[in-house]
C-alpha cells in the first residue's frame, strides 16, 4: 500500500468503533471482573441511590461516592489493554469496533501490522491524549493523516482496511446481480 493509496480514518468512524469496542470488548470483561471480585470493585448499591437522588433533584445526590477497588480496577484496566493488543495481533491492527466499521491500525511509515511495542505503547498513550482530548481531536480533524497524540507517540496510523472494503463490496454486488 503506497501512501497515495492510504485513507485515513477521520474522526467520526474511529469514534464509531471505540463505542463498539466499549459494548463489545470492554463492558463484558467489565462484567466478568466485576464477577470475579466479588462485588469488590465497583459500589453499585451507592451508584444506585446516587442516581435516585440526582433523578429526584437532590442537590447533594454527589456528596457520597462509591466505594471503587483500586486493585481490581487496574486489573480491569490491564485486561482490556492485553486483550486490545491480542485483537491487534491476530486481527493486522483491529480490534472488534475496528473490524466492523473496516479500520486498522498500522505502522505510520509501511502501513504494516504494528508491532506489540506499539500496541503497548498506544494504548497506553490514550492516557495523555484523553487528557489531552480537545488537542487530540483538533488533531484528528486538522492532520491531512489524522493521526493524534497516540498516534504520533506509537508510530501508528489509522487507516481503512481496503482489503476489507473491496470484499464486501464485491461480495454486494455479486448478490445484487
Amino acid at each position: 500500500m503506497s501512501n497515495s493509496e492510504v485513507r485515513y480514518a477521520g474522526f467520526a468512524v474511529r469514534f464509531i468503533a471505540s463505542f463498539l469496542d466499549t459494548f463489545f470488548l470492554a463492558l463484558p470483561l467489565g462484567v466478568i471482573i466485576y464477577f470475579i471480585s466479588g462485588g469488590e470493585w465497583f459500589d453499585f448499591a451507592q451508584y444506585q441511590q446516587n442516581m435516585q437522588l440526582a433523578m429526584s433533584g437532590n442537590p447533594n445526590a454527589l456528596d457520597q461516592q462509591p466505594h471503587t477497588s483500586f486493585k481490581w480496577e487496574l486489573i480491569f484496566e490491564f485486561s482490556v489493554l492485553f486483550a486490545t493488543v491480542l485483537f491487534w495481533d491476530n486481527w493486522r491492527g483491529a480490534t472488534p469496533g475496528k473490524k466492523i466499521v473496516h479500520i486498522k491500525v498500522v505502522d505510520a511509515k509501511t502501513f504494516k501490522d504494528i508491532t506489540n511495542k506499539q500496541a503497548i505503547t498506544r494504548s497506553l498513550s490514550y492516557i495523555p491524549s484523553s487528557l489531552l482530548f480537545p488537542i487530540s481531536l483538533f488533531m484528528v480533524l486538522t492532520r491531512k493523516d489524522r493521526r493524534t497524540i497516540h498516534d504520533l507517540l506509537a508510530g501508528t496510523a489509522v487507516v481503512f482496511d481496503e482489503i476489507n472494503v473491496q470484499s464486501m463490496q464485491n461480495k454486494y454486488n455479486s448478490t445484487n446481480n
